[in-house]
């Protein structure tokens, strides 16, 4: 059996290696995504103020920082018994979506992008946002950055820093209130990034889908699964980043739970697999069933495709209506295309920009009220939606305030099982009779980039290279390729 070494991966945050196995006839028998970093963040936290669990907790990974303040700041309120003031939860959400905002340009033009405007076959030196500059123009480049830039500063200005922000560490509340200049500076920020956000959404219109090679790629039999997918949404059932109850639908799209923080345990369970050290979630009353998909599985998936399959709109305008398009151009709801993730992602940016102005305009935002007091400490379970996907903090504090236990779930842990599925598929529909290229091995990463994986997060691994690997064997077992990069 002949074995092929992808090593590493590239375009994501994290190290990840996927080997494939080909069968006598040059065609894929097997794929494994195999994330070599040891999982143990949470070791770390155990013996710490609760406090400081919000701040220790954006350490473990610079791309989503702001994800993990927040779902450390709720796991705060709850374990400390305490509802933040209504300003204080408008400040957190501005910030949060503000994040989203850096977080999907990023994605989009930097990581999963370059395989569409520039080509899954282009030179592996040009598929980057140099590429993407150089073949759009350098005007568009400085778009790019100045709109990440946009988001960045008002995560700074909201949450004290840009990275690894430390305003929400307050059980209760938020340390610093918004003035009226700084509000007005955000606003202008804001409009121009919504402006952006209408502009990506046109250039994913004039790049891809009018492109008729490139919506046959999304639609296709190897970038597509039929799962259950998760997300967060309101009280109207309409997706909702930082606030509301997490909503489960299964393949056909017919809600199949809705529950609260505390409820997790309930709904989700976690599986070993001993050539990984992610461990692979599936919901608890379907069961394991291996890596394969459908009704009679219980793997799931969360991200940007995942919360709009799960919920029953937008809750602003814009959004809405790209949210309609998106399903009446692929077929209905629920979509299980792998790629049509990056669609996904172009549209919450559009929500993220329409909310962020909603925030920013309302009356209450800029007033002082934005600390409630807490109460004794104990458990506490906080959820919120990062931009990869459903994330779960889960705090367990003595009578001291300090950290007994420490349970985190992040969005690319949850994504595992359809993260190998994908990659396997696409490694079958695109190999065959033992013909390998750079082109086609992108192609088998594109699989896994629609899901734009951190594995920093997902085993909160704290040493920064990216070792990622690509073996090839005969159907003899016999090495026959290694392809790092």
């Amino acid at each position: 059996m002949k074995e092929i070494v992808i090593d590493p991966v590239t375009r994501l945050e994290g190290h990840g290696k996927i080997t494939i196995f080909l069968n006598e006839e040059g065609n894929v028998e097997n794929a494994y995504f195999q994330v070599p970093e040891l999982r143990g963040f949470e070791k770390f936290c155990e013996g710490r103020r609760g406090e400081d669990l919000p701040i220790i907790t954006t350490r473990i990974c610079g791309v989503c920082p702001v994800a993990h303040h927040m779902a450390g700041a709720k796991a705060l309120d709850a374990a400390f018994n305490v509802e933040p003031t209504e300003t204080a939860k408008k400040l957190r959400e501005l910030e949060y979506v503000a994040y989203y905002i850096y977080d999907h340009i990023l994605h989009f033009y930097f990581l999963g992008g370059p395989d569409f405007v520039l080509g899954p076959d282009a030179p592996a030196a040009k598929r980057n946002i140099l590429g993407v500059i150089e073949k759009a123009g350098l005007d568009i480049g400085k778009e790019v950055i100045k709109h990440r830039a946009y988001g960045q500063k008002i995560t700074t200005m909201l949450g004290g820093r840009p990275t690894h922000p430390v305003s929400a560490c307050i059980p209760g509340g938020i340390a610093k209130s918004l003035t009226e200049e700084e509000r007005q500076e955000i606003e202008k920020m804001l409009k121009s990034c919504h402006e952006f956000a209408k502009f990506s959404l046109k250039l994913f219109d004039d790049i891809v889908l009018k492109n008729s090679e490139y919506v046959k790629l999304i639609t296709s039999e190897p970038y597509t699964l039929k799962t259950y997918y998760m997300g967060m949404v309101d009280k109207n059932n309409k997706v909702n980043f930082y606030d509301g109850k997490v909503r489960v639908i299964d393949p056909n799209g017919n809600e199949f739970v809705k529950f609260v923080p505390s409820q997790y345990l309930d709904v989700i369970e976690e599986h070993v697999e001993p050539w990984t050290y992610v461990k692979m979630p599936y919901l608890k009353k379907v069961g394991w069933k291996g890596l394969v998909d459908g009704p009679a599985s219980g793997i799931y998936r969360v991200g940007p495709l995942g919360r709009l399959n799960a919920a029953d709109g937008m809750a602003t305008p814009l959004a809405q209506q790209e949210y309609e398009r998106m399903y009446k151009t692929l077929g209905g709801k629920p979509v299980h295309n792998t790629l049509a993730f990056h669609w996904a992602r172009l549209i919450e940016l559009m929500y993220a920009t329409e909310r962020a102005l909603e925030l920013i305009n309302d009356k209450e935002i800029t007033n002082k009220d934005i600390r409630n007091k807490p109460g004794k400490p104990g458990e506490g379970i906080g959820i919120v939606e990062a931009a990869r996907g459903t994330l779960i903090h889960h705090y367990q504090l003595d009578e001291k305030g300090l950290a007994k236990k420490v349970n985190l779930i992040v969005a690319t842990t949850h994504n595992a099982p359809g993260i190998c599925m994908s990659i396997r598929d696409a490694a079958r529909g695109v190999i065959h009779e033992g013909k390998v290229n750079d082109g086609l091995l992108n192609m088998v990463e594109m699989a896994f980039r629609a899901y734009d994986p951190c594995f920093a997060c997902a085993t909160h691994f704290a040493i920064g290279q990216m070792p990622l690997e690509v073996v090839i064997y005969n159907h003899e077992k016999q090495l026959v390729k290694t392809v790092k990069r």
